[in-house]
């Protein structure tokens, strides 16, 4: 009975941290336990509600690192979590091969709320697999082969997608494809995008709205209308990935709509069926599904769009579409900047620059990796947020969107506190 049902958790969460961690580092991923334990976070998520979770060790922690957007609505959101209940009574996965009263219903809604132009959903179950299947409609669509991607890009760890990412994820596995398949150019340079673009042979550019991994760095003004424009001129489908910065996190449900831009495919994931199951999608306009018309089981996917996920995603765009959400959104927005505003003036000598859009946030912190110490001390004070892997000199702070007015004041309590003593400690060894 004890590795039957509600006891499997039970026992579980019976272990030592001593235990987890020596378990981890012989069983799980040693390389992976070993790198944050070296950075001195020890940390084994235990009990989690809302916006915060707690140690294995009882230390409460305030979430702004939210998994990528993955908990946008709170960690165990009880409206999804009845919706994922209630569905039960009715569903398992499905079958792939078959349409369902679930999956049609999600896709409506999906494509009611994109861009005019967009026709399709697909599904899949993670990040990186919708990821490779939207490098894929692209193919078919153009009869080309050629992906431009940006420099220091993270689109997942799949097959097409790590190859499109940085090379720190692709070329330990020899993923890391040359530049006969796939080109990578600097953010926000248009020149180097039209130069890579003008040869009429490329399939797709995809691009992240805000790069996360790499900090969330800003589109420059006209920068997204102008490879939108440079795709158009050249037969080139522009991909959206909208996994990190959809679902309202920018105050639009599709981050790419704020910069006026309405792409050929957006890909969503990670908060998509608010951290509860797992689904993905990619949104298609008329010509990226140029595939169905040949042979719409040309692509599929067991758990791709599995009727339990629709329910939960059902529900979280229920909530995303409610009026409160988005007021909220751009009250926390402005909120915390304000006071991320005046944490930034009191240590204008390690704290350097707010990137923003929406909820959207990459803290900018002097030295080259000037986010890790932050980070650590943020941790120690009780706030979790994770240091940009790509340029560790960006702090993500990604509050999640439905946060109260009084978990914002903690929160910027929390982080003056930290960061204070961050500068201390900085400046102490310098």
């Amino acid at each position: 009975d004890k590795i039957m049902g509600k006891s499997v958790c039970e026992e579980a969460f019976k272990l030592s941290k001593e235990e987890v961690f020596d378990k981890s580092m012989t069983y799980w991923n040693s390389g992976k336990t070993k790198e944050w334990l070296d950075l001195k976070i020890d940390l084994l998520i235990g009990k989690r509600e809302g916006y915060y979770f707690w140690d294995m060790d009882g230390k409460k922690l305030m979430d702004v690192h939210i998994n990528g957007g993955t908990y946008s609505l709170g960690h165990r959101n009880p409206e999804v979590i009845e919706a994922l209940k209630e569905a039960t009574d009715y569903v398992d996965i499905g079958n792939h091969h078959f349409p369902s009263p679930l999956k049609a219903m999600l896709a409506e809604t999906v494509i009611k709320a994109s861009p005019e132009g967009m026709k399709h959903v697909i599904y899949g179950s993670s990040g990186g697999e919708i990821v490779d299947f939207a490098l894929k409609c692209a193919r078919a669509a153009t009869k080309r082969k050629k992906i431009v991607c940006i420099q220091n890009a993270y689109h997942g760890h799949t097959g097409l997608a790590v190859a499109a990412g940085n090379d720190r994820y692709s070329k330990i596995f020899l993923a890391d494809k040359g530049p006969d398949e796939y080109i990578k150019v600097p953010f926000n340079d248009v020149a180097a995008m039209e130069e890579a673009l003008k040869g009429g042979d490329v399939a797709a550019a995809i691009l992240e709205t805000i790069p996360a991994t790499y900090g969330f760095l800003m589109p420059e003004e006209g920068y997204l209308p102008a490879v939108k424009a440079l795709c158009e001129k050249y037969g080139t489908l522009y991909i959206a990935d909208e996994v990190q910065t959809g679902l309202m996190r920018s105050g639009e449900m599709w981050a790419i709509t704020k910069y006026g831009v309405t792409p050929d495919i957006i890909v969503t994931s990670k908060g998509f069926s608010g951290g509860i199951y797992p689904i993905s999608a990619a949104i298609l306009n008329e010509k990226a599904s140029y595939w169905m018309t040949q042979d719409g089981s040309a692509h599929m996917a067991t758990f791709g769009g599995a009727e339990l996920g629709c329910a939960c995603a059902l529900k979280v765009f229920e909530i995303l579409n409610r009026p409160e959400t988005k007021k909220n959104i751009d009250f926390i927005s402005d909120y915390l900047r304000k006071g991320l505003d005046k944490i930034r003036e009191e240590n204008p000598d390690i704290f350097t620059g707010i990137r923003q859009c929406g909820t959207i946030m990459g803290l900018e912190f002097a030295g080259k990796e000037g986010a890790i110490p932050v980070m650590q001390h943020l941790y120690q004070n009780g706030v979790w947020a994770i240091y940009s892997q790509l340029d560790p000199h960006v702090l993500q702070f990604k509050p999640g969107i439905l946060a109260s007015k009084e978990y914002c004041d903690e929160l910027l309590e929390k982080m003056e506190k930290g960061i204070r003593e961050a500068r201390e400690d900085i400046l102490a060894q310098a």
